[in-house]
């Protein structure tokens, strides 16, 4: 029996400059601005970090809501992808769906982050790519020239921010990050932390009961985190683990309201439910929606799924106080 791979697993070859190569080409999905295609969400990309090249792909309903004869204007989402910090980009065709539902169903102005990957980058450059993101958000909201669909038609005072996987411990550091940023005009009314990947140097006991698990096998987690964090740190860095003691943590009864999405059979589900406990303790107000069945990015491949976790973020920004 031949050993378990890892890189493999991930369809990805390591070189011996550090970096990876990604073995698995997937057709970029190309923007569309043509309103009367079909399409239920036009979309376009635009620079970011140009040194960087990180760059953001944003999408607007075609169907844009009105209070009599005005368009009324529509929350603005953050929108940050997984893919275990080594893959996936924005152009992707499951992340390029996502962007597209966000915009049509919510409906809302979606802003789908395209940020560095590791191990090319390491954190926290992603977190620095995602800081990029919110105030180039922020720019349009007093730039005259501001990008005329996040200037015109987005609610600035209604901004979230959303991740899965690694995109979800995204947001929670932008979320912390922000608190001591000058965001005015724009206000952030909370974080939609799906499925949130995080680890540490201790096994939990779902880790170690869905150590073979058939998406995210332990030696894959840990190859990932591998990858990701900074060179000489272990898995206890409070990148990776939230629940360590840090600067972080005296933040947390500042930090917006969350709500935080996990099912039974993810790996990750008891360091989850482990940081919902760490939230709710430091005062923030919590939305846990755990269910006992599914895995790690079942949203990601069943429509149902998909739908339901739609409706949880829709309810989650709509309810919000105004």
């Amino acid at each position: 029996m031949s050993k378990f791979d890892p890189y493999e697993h991930l369809n990805i070859s390591p070189n011996p400059d550090g970096s990876v190569t990604r073995l698995l080409r997937v057709p970029p999905v190309p923007t569309t601005l043509d309103e009367d295609s079909g399409v239920v969400a036009v979309s376009k990309d635009i620079p970011l970090n140009p040194e960087k090249k990180t760059w953001v792909r944003l999408f607007r309903p075609t169907k844009l809501p009105s209070n009599d004869s005005e368009v009324a204007r529509i929350p603005i989402i953050l929108y940050f992808h997984g893919g275990g910090w080594v893959v996936f980009q924005a152009s992707d065709p499951v992340v390029h769906e996502r962007g597209t539902h966000f915009a049509s169903q919510t409906p809302a102005i979606c802003v789908s982050v395209n940020f560095r990957l590791a191990p090319e980058s390491r954190l926290p450059a992603q977190y620095d790519d995602a800081v990029d993101a919110l105030l180039w958000v922020k720019k349009q909201a007093v730039d005259p020239n501001g990008e005329p669909w996040i200037r015109d038609y987005g609610d600035f005072s209604r901004t979230y921010l959303y991740g899965c996987s690694n995109g979800a411990n995204i947001t929670f550091h932008l979320g912390i990050r922000s608190l001591d940023m000058d965001l005015e005009p724009l206000k952030i009314g909370g974080l939609v932390i799906n499925q949130p990947m995080f680890g540490g140097a201790q096994r939990t006991k779902s880790e170690l009961r869905f150590a073979a698990d058939q998406l995210l096998p332990l030696p894959v987690l840990d190859l990932m985190w591998q990858l990701a964090l900074p060179k000489g740190t272990d898995r206890n860095h409070r990148y990776c683990n939230p629940m360590v003691d840090g600067a972080h943590r005296n933040l947390l009864p500042r930090l917006y309201r969350c709500l935080v999405i996990g099912y039974g059979g993810d790996p990750m589900i008891d360091r989850q439910q482990d940081f919902v406990q760490m939230l709710v303790m430091n005062g923030v107000m919590v939305e846990a929606r755990f269910d006992d069945v599914g895995f790690h990015g079942i949203d990601l491949v069943d429509p149902r799924r998909s739908a339901v976790v739609m409706n949880m973020v829709k309810e989650f920004i709509w309810s919000s106080p105004a």
